[in-house]
């Protein structure tokens, strides 16, 4: 009585039925047969739940796996983006620092134009007034001259035979 029906609830259950008909009518190849389908279909259900569990371990696994890939490229992501972030801190405190230093350079610039402009105006004035003092001298010594010019002629007036 081969019909094929050898695995899952349905062969467990014919397995069963054929062992009771087998062990009522006394043959006992049939009962050996029920209990040994009843057996199979056993076994092929627990192969069934190993093989599923299986199957649901090894989707778990790769499951965690690229939960794993996932969270190390984020951090790889996130490190660049770090990194990233520093190169343009630091191009940002470079191009202040630049800034700086340009500005304290036209300060200084600035400063030295200034200066020398204050210099150039300080020796216009001393130029002015050393001019300005000869010019005094100059006057003074005319006048000096006309003044003996003038004393040596009233003394030739009252004393015309010193000359």
């Amino acid at each position: 009585m081969a019909d094929g029906i050898t695995g899952g609830t349905l062969g467990r259950l014919v397995g069963k039925a054929k062992a009771k008909v087998g062990e009522v009518t006394g043959r006992d190849d049939l009962a050996r047969e029920g209990r040994l389908q009843e057996s199979s279909a056993d076994a092929a259900a627990e192969a069934s739940a190993r093989r599923a569990e299986a199957e649901e371990k090894s989707e778990q696994a790769d499951l965690t796996a690229e939960r794993d890939r996932l969270l190390i490229e984020r951090r790889r992501l996130e490190a660049e983006q770090s990194a990233a972030e520093a190169e343009r801190a630091a191009a940002r405190d470079e191009q202040r620092r630049s800034a700086q230093i340009a500005a304290e350079a036209a300060a200084a610039r600035e400063a030295v134009a200034a200066d020398e402009v204050a210099r150039e105006r300080q020796a216009a004035e001393r130029q002015t007034e050393a001019e300005a003092a000869h010019a005094r001298t100059v006057a003074d010594a005319d006048r000096l001259e006309r003044d003996a010019a003038n004393a040596e002629a009233r003394a030739d007036a009252l004393d015309p035979e010193g000359s």
